[in-house]
């Protein structure tokens, strides 16, 4: 005769079950997303087990800690160790603000180093400045001063940018499709300052140079009418960010990997910003993960500087 398993488990267990419960639910995060945190927040289960903690409300900053700790010494990368640690802080932060624990021990928690291999990062005073760099008494530079804002709001790559259309800009919603690599298409929102200086560019600008040549549907163009190159784009990124004294080296990507750092200095779950930039999930097959629309513009609008 066979024992059933036991099916008893620890507050621990229930406490991450109402977390994925509520992910799942409130904030409508995919089954391969849920997945991945569940796999996460199991191996942080495991860990503090290990050390006699069944209740969050026991987890102490030392705990979390040594989790990091632990997996550094499994070999864990930095990227994946940040990963984990999104989780465990989601956790704590939601036991914490429905009142089911009372403090967040993961509030001064150092997050794993990240190696030197990205490029540079623009503070966001350094990127009111470049964005303040463009004539707009000019009708070019209100266009160039749409697409400086457009690259930093959205995170975009540079193929994206040049492919914009028209028709990719859902404005009663404040979003934009975006076609990224492979032709996977996304859902980024765009925030107000970006909207409003697109809105002046079409009013002012684009309707003159539509004239000049066959743009069809493409959002920004150049001074012939045809579509703007990828050259054209490096080139204005660094004008202006000399005009601007700015001494790193600047390009496209410094914008779209500024506004990810930006996201996630300000407290944006990694997995979103993973989202919105259209990068695929180191633990899943999945080429993307999927979220609620409804979520990405609220994190959005929470984190982002401009939205």
């Amino acid at each position: 005769m066979s024992r059933r398993p036991s099916s008893a488990t620890s507050p621990l267990e229930r406490q991450i079950g109402d977390y994925l419960s509520y992910l799942r639910v409130e904030r409508g995060l995919s089954a391969n997303t849920l997945a991945s945190y569940r796999f996460d927040l199991t191996r942080y289960r495991d860990h503090l087990a290990e050390h006699g903690c069944d209740r969050a409300e026991r987890v102490t900053l030392e705990l979390v800690s040594g989790f990091l700790q632990h997996l550094h010494g499994r070999g864990r990368t930095p990227r994946t160790q940040a990963r984990m640690l999104s989780a465990v802080r989601g956790l704590h932060k939601f036991l914490t603000s429905e009142g089911l624990v009372p403090c967040d021990p993961t509030e001064l928690v150092d997050g794993p180093r990240k190696g030197r291999d990205l490029p540079d990062v623009l503070t966001i005073p350094e990127i009111d400045s470049v964005l303040g760099q463009p004539d707009t008494s000019k009708p070019l530079g209100v266009r160039d001063r749409a697409i400086l804002e457009t690259l930093y709001a959205c995170g975009l790559r540079v193929s994206e940018l040049i492919g914009l259309r028209q028709s990719d800009l859902i404005l009663d919603e404040g979003i934009v499709r975006v076609l990224g690599k492979g032709s996977k298409e996304r859902i980024v929102p765009i925030g107000r300052s970006a909207l409003e200086w697109i809105a002046n560019y079409r009013k002012r600008t684009r309707l003159t140079l539509a004239a000049k040549g066959r743009s069809k549907d493409i959002l920004f163009l150049n001074g012939r009418g045809g579509r703007l190159s990828r050259t054209s784009i490096w080139k204005m990124v660094a004008t202006y960010s000399a005009a601007a004294g700015i001494e790193k080296d600047v390009h496209p990507h410094t914008f779209r990997h500024s506004f990810a750092t930006h996201l996630l200095e300000g407290g944006a779950d990694l997995r979103v910003v993973q989202e919105l930039l259209g990068h695929a999930d180191i633990s899943t097959t999945e080429i993307y993960t999927h979220i609620d629309r409804e979520y990405l513009k609220e994190v959005h609008r929470t984190f982002h500087p401009r939205a």
